[in-house]
């Protein structure tokens, strides 16, 4: 309560800045980014409702540990160069972070505001000072150390690989990131589509660390054109593996094999990465279909379920095995697909695919499901209910179940110990391997998670290597 004379005037409540973006009508004809951003007179508004905790536990909620109160304080200041770089002390990728991060089950999850309502909107901030330096900045690059003479190999550009990357370049590491694809980014770029996190902004993240020293080799698949062992020959002195799990999982059920089923791997890379959504101005054709089944309700399935959309289907639908509670998939990414007219059948189950005389998909099999005891993730088991069988009519199928390993490395790489779904082991506390001068982390450890997960990873690793180098620890 503030005084005025003797009368005591209540402070205004700030509520939570919307962020703008395009109408659902709209946007789920086109592949432009859906949020806009918010102005700079919303994000100064927004960052006065931050309580500048002296204990943050956003901090603690963050896998990358970024100072949230200290780069927001900035940020309402209008210091705007400033918060960046504070934000760049801990997290290479913000302007990725601020767009595809889970935040409400993160950093905002654990806001203090929200126990009285609803939480500063630190990943709309993150990504507004993120853009606003990419758009106003002047260039400035983050010191770093002198040179070591110490070289480390990166096989993989995706969020674990470009953070290790990033820090052990500041270090004064002499660092090499060798990518299998022709474009660094990882999942970032094949597997989120252009409409929730343009090329052009991992483009220029990927350019910021090049900028800093990061030498980035594309077309590069190490474990068939190189090896491990043939790198540390060449003079590497460590290693980082972060090759994600790009190794689609399927249903095992009859009339898989059609024509016109997808798994989400190959569906979005198709659609973002070699740009099947401009054929015939990229020669990567791809199904249009007009009716879409997607299988799964992670963010992949909500994303290939909205593309679906921008390639020109009349009907897109999510048919996932257990019920709305337990969708996996952010909060906002069922909100835009829902707007956007994905239809949701819960509590249904695939139980085979019908296809024409052709061998091309024509419909889907489903059974109807019940949510039984929980199971070893937590959730409710989906039980079948007997004699629930029902048709929907498809002409595409999208299977967006999960992913596993890859092992293309692993398996052609000695003295690297897997677990038994072909996972690297690791060291939780350093991301060190069985193999001497070798870590890893990312979704090749962990099985599929989120970006922030694989970026905390990638921090955990990087400091247990600078300790390597440096001390040889």
């Amino acid at each position: 309560m503030a005084e005025e004379g003797t009368k005591k005037v209540k402070k205004e409540k700030i509520p939570r800045q919307p962020m703008p973006e395009q109408a659902p009508e709209v946007r789920a004809k086109n592949f432009d980014e859906v949020p806009f951003g918010l102005s700079r007179k919303a994000a100064i508004k927004e960052a006065e409702r931050c309580l500048q905790c002296k204990k943050p536990s956003c901090v603690a909620g963050c896998p990358v540990e970024v100072d949230i109160p200290g780069f927001i304080k900035l940020l309402k200041e209008g210091e705007f160069a400033k918060s960046i770089r504070k934000v760049w002390e801990r997290n290479a990728l913000p302007a990725v972070c601020g767009r595809v991060c889970p935040q409400e089950i993160q950093c905002e999850e654990v806001c203090i505001v929200a126990k009285k309502g609803v939480p500063v909107a630190i990943g709309n901030l993150e990504r507004f000072v993120a853009d606003h330096e990419r758009m106003h900045g002047k260039g400035e690059l983050p010191p770093k150390a002198e040179p070591t003479g110490k070289k480390i190999a990166v096989v993989g550009s995706g969020p674990s690989g470009l953070t290790v990357a990033g820090d052990l370049i500041l270090k004064g590491h002499d660092v090499t990131i060798f990518e299998a694809f022709h474009s660094p980014g990882g999942v970032l770029v094949y597997g989120i589509p252009e409409f929730r996190l343009p090329k052009d902004i991992v483009s220029h993240e990927v350019n910021f660390l090049e900028r800093q020293g990061v030498k980035v080799e594309c077309n590069a698949v190490v474990g068939r054109i190189i090896s491990l062992n043939e790198l540390f020959e060449e003079g590497y002195d460590a290693i980082y593996l972060g090759v994600g799990a790009g190794l689609p999982r399927f249903l095992n059920i009859p009339g898989e094999n059609f024509i016109g089923i997808f798994s989400a791997n190959e569906y979005l890379t198709r659609s973002n990465l070699m740009k099947a959504y401009l054929f015939p101005e990229y020669d990567t054709p791809i199904i249009k279909g007009k009716n879409v089944i997607t299988l799964g309700a992670g963010n992949v399935a909500m994303d290939s379920a909205r593309t679906a959309l921008r390639l020109g289907a009349e009907k897109s639908r999510i048919v996932y095995r257990r019920s709305r509670k337990e969708v996996p998939a952010r909060t906002a990414e069922v909100h835009h697909a829902e707007e956007e007219g994905v239809e949701f059948f819960f509590l249904t189950s695939p139980t085979k695919f019908i296809g024409n005389e052709k061998g091309r998909v024509i419909g889907m099999e489903g059974l109807k499901m019940e949510l039984g005891e929980p199971d070893e993730s937590g959730r409710r088991r989906p039980l079948p209910i007997k004699g629930s069988e029902f048709e929907l009519e498809c002409d595409l199928v999208i299977i967006a179940v999960g992913a596993g390993a890859n092992p293309l490395l692993t398996k052609s790489t000695e003295g690297l110990d897997l677990n038994k779904w072909g996972y690297i082991i690791t060291e939780e506390e350093t991301g060190k391997t069985s193999k001497k001068g070798v870590w890893a982390g990312g979704d090749i450890v962990t099985g599929s998670a989120t970006v922030i997960l694989a970026m905390g990873a990638g921090r955990i690793a990087a400091n247990s290597i600078h300790s390597y180098l440096t001390w040889g620890w």
